[in-house]
Order: structure tokens, then sequence, then C-alpha cells
């Protein structure tokens, strides 16, 4: 058994480092797309509409019954072949709209139970004085409800950042296809991705300890 190679482990340090304001651009653009698409989704699922009701059911099916990787290999590989106006989207922007598609749907999900949390008594109140469905969501229920849903959302944006470490499959050089490079190029597999697995770890205690914090101001401020 050999020992640890901690001066390359020391060294690789920096070089992954460059790499993280990549893999925050990317988790944070997806995560803006995915909470936009994930509220429009929401909103329809709790109003309903005759046929588009139905799609975005089976939106949702699909994109919480497959695999990311699935989904990221589909969009960026296989719907190029017919479609070709997606032939040339780089790797960075398919995995930004796969993450973006894949956990919109989970999103929705969470937002639509928030949504659904809100007090009945307020929608008819809301009503009762002349609001319409548009002003009721906007100035009334969705306030509300993103209080509820934060926390679960801020869980989605760490596990989005995880799941950035597949956009190396689409030949995008994140944290993690960095560190498959450094890795093929000295053969120290082991020590490179252990430096990419506490980097990880560290970014996620991060966002982790900052989500207890807006618990507890989201907890102060419903008591009230």
């Amino acid at each position: 058994m050999r020992a640890l190679d901690i001066d390359y482990m020391l060294g690789l340090v920096p070089v992954i480092l460059g790499y993280v304001p990549l893999t925050i651009g990317m988790a944070l653009a997806a995560m803006v797309c995915a909470l936009l698409l994930a509220c429009l989704l929401a909103v329809e699922r709790v109003a309903r509409i005759p046929v588009l009701d139905q799609f975005v059911q089976l939106f949702i099916s699909f994109f919480r019954g497959t695999p990311l990787l699935v989904q990221l290999f589909l969009f960026y590989y296989g719907l190029p072949q017919i479609l070709p106006v997606l032939a040339g989207i780089n790797g960075v922007t398919a995995a930004i709209i796969g993450l973006t598609l894949h956990f919109s749907a989970y999103m929705a999900e969470s937002i639509r139970a928030a949504i659904l949390g809100v007090d009945r008594s307020q929608w008819e109140a809301s009503q009762a004085v002349g609001m319409t469905q548009g002003q009721l969501m906007r100035r009334i229920i969705l306030p509300q409800a993103a209080r509820v849903a934060a926390p679960t959302l801020v869980n989605y944006f760490i596990d989005m950042i995880k799941s950035t470490s597949l956009a190396f499959t689409l030949g995008v050089t994140e944290m993690m296809g960095a560190t498959q490079k450094e890795a093929a190029g000295s053969f120290l597999y082991f020590e490179a991705f252990l430096v990419v697995a506490m980097l990880y770890w560290a970014i996620v205690e991060v966002l982790s300890y900052l989500q207890r914090r807006l618990e507890g101001r989201l907890n102060k401020a419903l008591a009230r």
C-alpha cells in the first residue's frame, strides 16, 4: 500500500479552485432559469388549465422519472440529430439547459405544495376585494409560498452544484473535468478525486450553513 502524495494533492487544490467560478456560475444560471420555469409550472398545476395541465404533468413526470445523465446525453448528443439548429450548442449551454429542465420539475412540485399550503381564507379574501388571479398570485400567494419553499429550494441548489460534475461528460472542463484531466496525466486517481471530493464537500458545507441561517430568519419572521 503506497502513501498518499500530499504534495501532489496540495498542488492540485489551486488548479481545481480555478474552475470553481465556472461550476458555481453554471449552477446559478440553471437555478435562476429553473426557478422561473418551476413557478410557471407550479402555478399551472394549481390552476389546472385543460390540455396544458396534461402537458405539464407529462413534462414533470419525464424529468423526474429519468436520470439526469440520460437527459444531458439526449439533449446534447441526441436532439441535434433530429433538430440541426441545436448542432452548434456548446457543452456549458447544454448543461445549463439540462439542469434547468431537470430541477424545474422537482422544484415545481415543491412550489405547488407551498402554494396549496397558503390558507384558503386568503385566497377568498383576495378574490372578494376584486383581485385578479394574476394579482392574487403575485401579491399574496407566491410571496408566502416562497418563504415556505425557500429551504427546500436551497437544497435543490446544493444538489445542482453537485450535479454540475456531470457536465464533464459533455466536454465541459469544470471542477470534475479538470480533475479527470489531471488524474489521467498523473495516474494519481485516488489523490485527485479525493481533492475534488473535499472541495465539493467544503462548498456544500458553506451552503448548508447559509441554509440554516436562512431557515432561522424565516422561522423568526413566520413566528411574528
